[in-house]
């Protein structure tokens, strides 16, 4: 039997959310093993004069304990 385990983390990009994603699954994998899955929570942008300067996503990261 498996016991999961998750995770919150929020990353940031200056190019998508999508990249935003990518940038915080692939620091999670420094310091998780086992990783399952993610769920994106929220999905945010700072804006500066108008325009979208920054893509932020919060993420849930699902991953298996060693036991």
């Amino acid at each position: 039997m498996a016991v999961a385990r998750v995770t919150r983390i929020t990353s940031s990009s200056p190019t998508s959310w999508q990249d935003a994603v990518q940038e915080g699954l692939k620091r999670a994998n420094k310091t998780l093993r086992g990783i399952t899955g993610l769920e994106i929570v929220s999905q945010k942008a700072k804006i500066i004069e108008g325009k979208i300067t920054e893509y932020r996503v919060t993420v849930d990261i699902t991953f298996i304990l060693e036991g």
